[in-house]
Formats: C-alpha cells, sequence, structure tokens
C-alpha cells in the first residue's frame, strides 16, 4: 500500500496534504490522530471511495477501486446501519458471493467471534455483537488487508476486548490491517507502528517507544517535598519544567539519572517515583495542544 505525494480538499479545508505512506504486508498500522485530523480522508482515498486532487493511491499493485472490488481489500467503515430481518450468518454468507474467493462463510464467524451468534437476528444484537458482524462483512471476500475507521467508537470496555481479539486472530494469519482512531492506548496495545496524523500531515510514524523517543518529553520524576522549598527545583540538571501539587512536586526531565543523582547528593530523595512519558504526553508533544477552526471541519 502506498501513498505518493497525496492531497486531498474539502472546499477551503486542506483534509490531506502531501502524505507519502507505506504499509508493507502482515503490518498492523494504527492511524492517529484527533477528530478531524484527516484519517479518515486518508481511509476514504485509500479505498476509491475519493480521488486525491494530486498524488496518487496504490492498494496491493493495483488502484484502489480493482483491489476493492475483487475482494482483496475488506473495509469496516463508521457509518453502518443493521439490516432488519436477516440473520447474522445470511448477511455474511449474502455477502460474500459477491466476491469471487471469499472466505468460507463458518471461517468469517469464527474470526469474527460470531459462531455463536450465527442465527440471531442481525437488528436484534448489542453495539458490540453488530460491530463484530461489520468485521465479519469486512471479511467475507478474504481480504489480504482490512481496513478499520475507528473500529470500537462507542463500545464499552468489553465490548473493545472482544473486538481486538477477532482482530488479532486475522493478522495472525499474515494479513495487513490498518485502522485509524483516536484511542491512544488502543494504537500501542495493538499496532506494530503508529503513523500520527495532524492537520491533514503525518508527523511521526514508528512504534510507541520510537515515538517517545522522538518526541523528546522527558520523564516525570515526582518527589515529596516534605516541607522543603521548591526553588532548587528548576536549577537540577535536565530539569525542564517543575509542577506543584501540595506538598508533591513533579519534575519534567530529559535526564532522569542526573536529576535523582543531584536529588540524593542534596539529600532531597523523598517518596521518589520515576516514570516514561504516556503517550498522551507524546501525542500533545508531536501535536501541540490547541485545535485550529479549520482542522474541525476536515474530514
Amino acid at each position: 500500500m502506498q501513498f505518493r505525494g497525496a492531497a486531498k480538499s474539502f472546499g477551503p479545508v486542506q483534509a490531506v496534504e502531501n502524505i507519502d505512506l507505506d504499509v508493507r504486508r502482515g503490518e498492523t498500522v494504527a492511524l492517529l490522530g484527533r477528530n478531524g485530523a484527516g484519517k479518515s480522508t486518508l481511509i476514504s482515498l485509500l479505498l476509491g471511495l475519493n480521488e486525491p486532487d494530486a498524488g496518487s493511491v496504490c492498494l496491493l499493485g493495483e488502484i484502489p477501486e480493482q483491489a476493492v472490488r475483487t475482494g482483496r481489500v475488506g473495509a469496516m467503515l463508521q457509518e453502518g446501519r443493521a439490516v432488519p430481518r436477516i440473520t447474522v450468518r445470511e448477511l455474511v454468507a449474502f455477502v460474500a458471493r459477491t466476491y469471487p474467493a471469499p472466505l468460507p462463510v463458518a471461517e468469517a464467524l469464527e474470526l469474527a467471534g460470531l459462531t455463536a451468534l450465527a442465527g440471531r437476528r442481525v437488528d436484534r444484537l448489542s453495539g458490540g455483537q453488530a460491530q463484530r458482524v461489520r468485521f465479519a462483512v469486512a471479511l467475507a471476500g478474504n481480504p489480504e488487508l482490512i481496513v478499520l475507521d475507528e473500529p470500537t467508537a462507542a463500545l464499552d470496555v468489553e465490548a473493545r476486548r472482544a473486538f481486538w481479539e477477532s482482530m488479532r486472530g486475522y493478522a495472525r494469519r499474515g494479513n495487513t490491517v490498518l485502522f485509524s482512531t483516536h484511542y491512544l492506548e488502543e494504537a500501542d496495545a495493538h499496532a506494530d507502528r503508529i503513523v500520527v496524523v495532524d492537520r491533514g500531515r503525518i508527523v511521526a510514524d514508528g512504534t510507541g517507544e520510537h515515538l517517545r523517543r522522538a518526541a523528546a518529553c522527558g520523564s516525570l520524576v515526582s518527589l515529596d517535598l516534605a516541607g522543603r522549598s521548591s526553588g532548587f527545583l528548576g536549577q537540577l540538571p535536565g530539569v525542564s519544567a517543575v509542577e506543584i501539587r501540595g506538598d508533591r512536586a513533579r519534575l519534567r526531565t530529559q535526564d532522569p539519572d542526573a536529576t535523582v543523582t543531584a536529588l540524593a547528593a542534596l539529600d532531597a530523595v523523598r517518596g521518589i517515583e520515576v516514570t516514561a512519558p504516556s503517550l498522551d504526553d507524546v501525542f500533545l508533544a508531536l501535536t501541540g495542544a490547541t485545535t485550529t477552526a479549520s482542522e474541525g471541519n476536515a474530514r
């Protein structure tokens, strides 16, 4: 899968700007970004639902429309309505018949965790169960690549866990997965790579650990002040920011070893705790904390 200089605008809003991106076979890749960052537009270009204003998109060596038509690509988009008076098995079987080399229906149901619900009417399922039906439908053509747009939005914790178990079963077969999300922990837990999108551009690409290093957020050193003045904390080696919460100080530092060593030399080690930057810290460092008016209209 390749994007080369891909760009797309909707009126005055530049939703995607000069994107270059490669996804290799067998990878599970997360598109991470705030609402309006451009994730859904990238997916629409990938699936041939929109055409780029500039640049190109290549999907499994073909134009997107052809790869989707032959079942090599499956997609689970955000929007979908239950089909009345039809069972889960009937729906998946109907979709499978539209492809030249579909996945056996029983196999699609098993991968999606729906075997026990195969005879249940689609319009009588819970939200999490209905989401798994959409996943089974996306698997029906036996795709080499599956694209998931915010697949766990509005699901509860248990439904999210069940969905990701199903997705991992598909990925273990050597298939490729691309999913968009704004859940940081979801991207870190389930993706080989995280591609951070902001204002229509890719601002970072790598593993969660790689992004932490690239963001240079620094570690967090926390300690009890135990009645001591906090004035000296900002002068410690490596410290870039100091926050006082009651009788406890939080230090952002680029060199936690040097910071802790200096605290020990001052006999100021009380209830000390050193933590790596969270993905929330990384995300804010990579994208900034503010949102412009144009971002809210991007797709």
